[in-house]
């Protein structure tokens, strides 16, 4: 049996579908994973594999692209090209009722999490498939999800909705876990959670992080490992030691601040102030010499003022951050925002702001990227690509952050090692090095 596995959306969905993976290859059938590229009309006819979308639903944008993609696999079974289509992921969780009566050519919804329910669905064998997880990075690297749904519970999110509340693994499941892709190959680990911090909390009401995070790095041939989403309010202090002490820890920290208006962070229910964001910087830059942080910033929330804009971007040009996400504001269905605020905003408004901050933060990069000339560093080698091996080193997250390119002369580096370089040029997006 042929299974094409569609993946939309973040990380943790592209985790999902790799647990769905592995329990279709388990059972002994035939499994291609897509995301950014789908699968032709002429390789479906070739094949007529059954085919699971796995769907995001957290904005607008993610829930259109959702949406459509169901819309162009109907399309595909209409004209016979494919044998099944069923649909699983956030979209599909939340708008199930809905989404049945409009497509009726997808054979089965499902909810974020029933894989098993999938499997089943496909082929009654396949129940009670125990297997490991694909994984569908390129093979020095993987995510890592530690936890799932969300308590913070902010004003626009409905990831809560979707997702539930925070549930963490447990300790000995993450460890054996990270040790199993050690034994396939991984060198670095992408540590994922809709909330980082709190992992822990739901288990003995403590945060664990540091913990976890010192455990893993016990482990022998974890090389890298990446912090992602760590809510900043009640920010485990601790795990600021380890990142600084571990050196398998990666001096990288992903705190999505969304906002630093005093105005704006109450009404989005952020739980923290201007003042608290701007010394958890301070402390974090002060423990981790050298840290690069990231942080993902929303425009046009419904009362945002000018001013409160203004705001904003002063924070960007002061405080530097090293990279930085934004995004421009869409109403949720069920969320607080969506019931008690007015969408007060006009959308060339949210637009313009978004423009004008990213073209900030462009500068800033650039900037900054220009400062690191004449360094050295140490990278892992992702891919090649034309002339350039392209790398990372440890301040930067695969997809997101710039890249270290290395002119291919002759000296064949190879993809999954780690290599020391010297930086000799930079643009506003990537650096250029040659190796040491």
């Amino acid at each position: 049996m042929k299974i094409d596995i569609i993946t939309l959306g973040c990380s943790k969905n592209l985790v999902d579908s790799e647990n769905l993976m592995g329990m279709f290859a388990g059972a002994g059938c035939t499994v291609m994973h897509y995301d950014d590229v789908l699968p032709t009309e002429e390789d479906l006819a070739k094949t007529h594999p059954v085919v699971v979308i796995n769907t995001c639903g957290f904005i607008l944008d993610a829930k259109e692209e959702s949406v459509n993609t169901i819309l162009q696999f109907a399309s595909y079974k209409d004209k016979g090209l494919i044998s099944s289509l069923y649909v699983m992921g956030c979209l599909s969780e939340r708008y199930r009722k809905e989404l049945t009566e409009e497509i009726p050519q997808v054979d089965r919804f499902f909810g974020k999490f029933d894989w098993k329910g999938v499997l089943k669905e496909v082929d009654e064998s396949l129940d009670e498939v125990s297997a490991t997880r694909c994984v569908t990075t390129p093979s020095h690297y993987a995510y890592l999800k530690i936890s799932e749904g969300c308590d913070r519970k902010c004003a626009y999110c409905a990831i809560p909705i979707m997702t539930g509340n925070h549930k963490s693994r447990t300790e000995d499941d993450i460890l054996n876990e990270v040790r199993a892709l050690v034994k396939k190959g991984v060198k670095e680990l992408q540590v994922i959670a809709q909330e980082l911090t709190y992992y822990g909390i739901d288990i003995d009401g403590k945060q664990h992080i540091a913990d976890l995070i010192d455990k893993i790095a016990d482990v022998e041939g974890v090389e890298w490992i990446r912090l992602h989403y760590a809510y900043p309010t009640r920010f485990p202090m601790d795990l600021l030691k380890v990142m600084r002490e571990r050196k398998n820890v990666c001096k990288y920290l992903d705190l999505p601040f969304q906002h630093i208006s005093d105005n704006m962070l109450s009404r989005m229910h952020r739980h923290n102030t201007k003042e608290e964001i701007l010394t958890l910087i301070d402390k974090i830059r002060e423990e981790v010499p050298g840290i690069a942080l990231r942080t993902t910033l929303m425009v046009g929330f419904p009362g945002e003022t000018e001013q409160d804009f203004e705001e904003l971007m002063d924070f960007v040009r002061t405080t530097r951050l090293e990279c930085m996400g934004a995004f421009a504001y869409s109403e949720e269905d069920g969320t607080y925002a969506a019931e008690h605020y007015e969408d007060d905003v006009s959308e060339d408004v949210k637009q313009s702001r978004l423009d004008r901050l990213m073209a900030l933060q462009q500068k800033i990069s650039e900037e900054m990227l220009a400062e690191k000339v004449g360094s050295t560093m140490r990278v892992i080698v992702d891919s090649k690509e034309g002339g350039y091996y392209v790398a990372r080193s440890e301040y930067s997250s695969p997809e997101v952050d710039p890249e270290v390119l290395i002119k291919d002369d002759g000296s064949q580096l190879k993809v999954g090692e780690f290599y020391d370089v010297r930086i000799v040029d930079a643009c506003e997006f990537d650096l250029y090095a040659e190796k040491i």
